[in-house]
């Protein structure tokens, strides 16, 4: 169903306010940068070393375990800092279009979309 001309203007009027006013929708990353997945898997092994390096430096206890122990925070805290670092794509990414229903990967909200659409629609 579509929207009236003062709920139109109603929705514009929230997104421009929400724009302005919310810091977090304009820092909001852009498509060019997107997680890697080779960083993923690094940043994770990196992390699992550090939590057995961590585990080493309890046992050995006294000045060696200290010494350990802050390394492989260090690890842990490094593992998880290139796990959720974006990278930036070389090439820019092409718009996407609206899944339709048709498709086979539809994203889970597309799907409820469509579902929600058939239902208000009567099929």
């Amino acid at each position: 169903m579509p929207l009236s001309e003062q709920e139109q203007r109603l929705l514009d009027e929230m997104e421009r306010h929400l724009l302005h006013n919310d810091a977090d929708v304009v820092s909001a990353p852009t498509g060019d940068r997107t997680l890697s997945y080779r960083n993923l898997v690094y940043g994770a092994l990196l992390l699992l070393a550090g939590i057995g390096g961590l585990i080493v430096g309890v046992v050995l206890g006294d000045v060696w375990g200290i010494v350990v122990g802050v390394v492989s925070f260090a690890a842990m805290l490094g593992g998880v800092m290139v796990a959720v670092t974006p990278v930036r794509r070389s090439v820019p990414a092409a718009p996407r279009e609206r899944a339709t229903s048709s498709q086979k990967h539809a994203s889970f909200m597309d799907r409820m979309n469509d579902r929600w659409d058939r239902r208000q629609d009567g099929r």
